[in-house]
């Protein structure tokens, strides 16, 4: 189905949390959203597992990658 307003579109959630974190940095990123897995020994691979089980988590990851972007 065909998203065209939808700038998630097409955008995995690891190439979401690769560009906040190329964009940001883990420190900072964990001061915009404090969760855990950017504040304690943050990596990819624990954010993306804690993130696809926490959808609040995963929502507020999303909405600040669209505020990055302009898109929102």
């Amino acid at each position: 189905m065909e998203q065209p307003n939808n700038p998630l579109h097409g955008k995995t959630l690891e190439a979401i949390v690769v560009y906040l974190v190329s964009y940001y940095g883990f420190e900072e990123l964990g001061k915009m959203i404090p969760i855990n897995c950017f504040r304690k020994d943050p990596s990819i691979k624990s954010s993306l597992k804690f993130l696809r089980r926490t959808q609040w988590a995963r929502d507020k990851v999303e909405k600040l990658y669209l505020d990055t972007i302009g898109k929102a």
